[in-house]
């Protein structure tokens, strides 16, 4: 389970993106205060970072600052109010890896903290088969039979997400906000489109699916 530090004075929002947080299967840590935020994340080393700008006893920037001064790698995503100068320029030079301006709803966030995850997760560069298909993650190329696979941009992400998730009951809601993100996907429709899509493209047989299976009630899953 992947552990998410969330660094934010404002009760209410931290407590609120903790549950989603949880309901989606991270395991949060909430923080109030900015030194202390700093502090755990140095002894957990989380696998991602959230962190308001405005903190007491120690303001996001310098957190940014200190943890890359620390040699801390963790991703970080900046959380900011509206009315903040903020440079975003500043943010990435200081360590930050995204920034996100309140308020903001929880498919836009979470859609930021899956894609750097996804990112910095360590089968970023790995080969993985499945049947006679080979996915490069690095290259991001897919091949069957030693012979290139075309995939849209969004059937390549839909099968990365699948391959990340073996063997899990993966609802449509679930798909949609992790590969098409809280801005442009349409309805569960779409999910249903690109797996038939990667169906006919990566399946053996794609009346018979061994690998894109149906949950009748829930979603979908992938059997490597």
């Amino acid at each position: 389970m992947q552990t998410i530090l969330v660094i934010d004075d404002d009760e209410s929002l931290r407590d609120t993106i903790g549950v989603m947080l949880e309901q989606e299967g991270f395991r949060a840590v909430l923080e109030a205060d900015g030194k202390a935020g700093f502090e755990k994340a140095l002894l957990l080393k989380p696998d991602l970072v959230l962190v308001d700008l405005r903190l007491p006893s120690m303001t996001g920037v310098e957190i940014c600052k200190q943890l890359r001064a620390a040699q801390l790698r963790t991703p970080i995503i900046v959380l900011s109010a509206v009315g903040d100068e903020v440079d975003k320029v500043l943010l990435l030079e200081i360590g930050a890896d995204d920034y996100v301006v309140k308020p903001f709803g929880s498919r836009e966030l979470l859609a930021r903290i899956r894609a750097i995850l996804r990112r910095m997760a360590p089968d970023a560069h790995k080969i993985i088969h499945f049947s006679d298909t080979e996915v490069d993650f690095e290259r991001r190329l897919v091949t069957r039979h030693g012979e290139e696979v075309k995939l849209t941009p969004a059937e390549y992400n839909l099968l990365t997400y699948f391959l990340q998730n073996p063997d899990r009951p993966l609802t449509r809601d679930m798909i949609l906000n992790s590969v098409w993100g809280y801005q442009s996907f349409p309805n569960t429709r779409t999910v249903d489109a690109h797996v038939v899509k990667l169906r006919q493209k990566l399946e053996p047989d794609a009346n018979t699916p061994r690998h894109f299976l149906t949950v009748h009630g829930v979603g979908y899953r992938f059997v490597p």
